[in-house]
């Protein structure tokens, strides 16, 4: 893991610097970092660019899509900030990863998150279809679903990303790391709030199910492999199935990484 602190003010300046120098690295990929990175005068305008032409189908093309995303960052300033805490997690999180423009535009993970954002503040606006078209273009391009509806706090990671479930009425906290496989599901057919709460600074390891209207407490952290159906207490490791409290876990394992399984 990376120990050290990103600053989110550095990255935009990192982003087109990394690129210039790629560009000369690999110039075969140079009219492409162009477009997506260097051509660009701010950080939303680059993400909004990215995001619209991995979302753009047949029926709804990259132009009108980056017009959309960009009025949509235009207006709530927020999303930038999420979306460069975001950026910045992997960065100290994440071992394999080589360089900020690595993660701005190959990790799913990030363009999951930050598709979701947009279609969240859609949903807000009572813009239902459009959130919906964009949740079901992120879950077939991405193989990640997200309903808009989710609230979703800042500076998250999703490692790898690929399987990744989060319902209509669950909660994440701050600070939250989940590998790929993760669900956070209900456990039947039943309405209302029905997903689970997330505190600050959880880790859910791969393949993990958290299922129903349960709170995982802050700094808890779930095994691999492990189905969750009841409440965790704050600081907390969990494993099995159904998952049993094992231990305590200690500092923030959403940022720490530490999927050791202690006593």
């Amino acid at each position: 893991m990376n120990a050290v602190k990103i600053k989110t003010s550095s990255l935009w300046p990192r982003l087109q610097q990394e690129a210039q120098l790629q560009k000369k690295q690999e110039p075969l990929l140079a009219s492409f970092l162009h477009a997506s990175i260097t051509a660009h005068k701010t950080f939303s305008e680059s993400l909004g660019y990215v995001l619209a032409h991995k979302l753009a189908d047949p029926n709804l093309g990259s132009v009108p899509l980056w017009r959309l995303f960009s009025e949509i960052y235009t207006e709530h300033k927020s999303l930038s900030r999420d979306a460069l805490l975001d950026l910045a997690a992997i960065l100290e999180r994440d071992p394999a990863v080589r360089t900020a423009s690595q993660a701005f535009l190959y990790f799913k993970g990030f363009h999951a998150l930050q598709a979701y954002r947009i279609a969240h503040v859609l949903w807000q606006q009572k813009r239902e279809g459009l959130a919906y078209h964009l949740q079901n273009r992120i879950a077939e391009v991405i193989s990640v679903d997200i309903h808009p509806a989710a609230k979703i706090g800042h500076g998250i990671m999703m490692d790898h990303a690929t399987g990744v479930v989060i319902g209509e009425t669950t909660v994440i906290g701050d600070n939250v790391s989940m590998l790929h496989g993760v669900t956070l599901g209900g456990t039947g057919k039943e309405s209302g709030d029905r997903h689970p709460k997330i505190g600050n600074g959880v880790l859910l390891g791969t393949g993990c199910r958290v299922l129903g209207n349960i709170t995982l407490g802050a700094g808890a952290k779930v095994a691999a492999g492990s189905v969750v159906l009841e409440d965790v207490p704050a600081h907390t490791t969990v494993a099995g199935v159904p998952a049993k409290i094992i231990g305590k876990c200690h500092g923030v394992p959403g940022k720490t990484m530490n999927q050791k399984i202690c006593n």
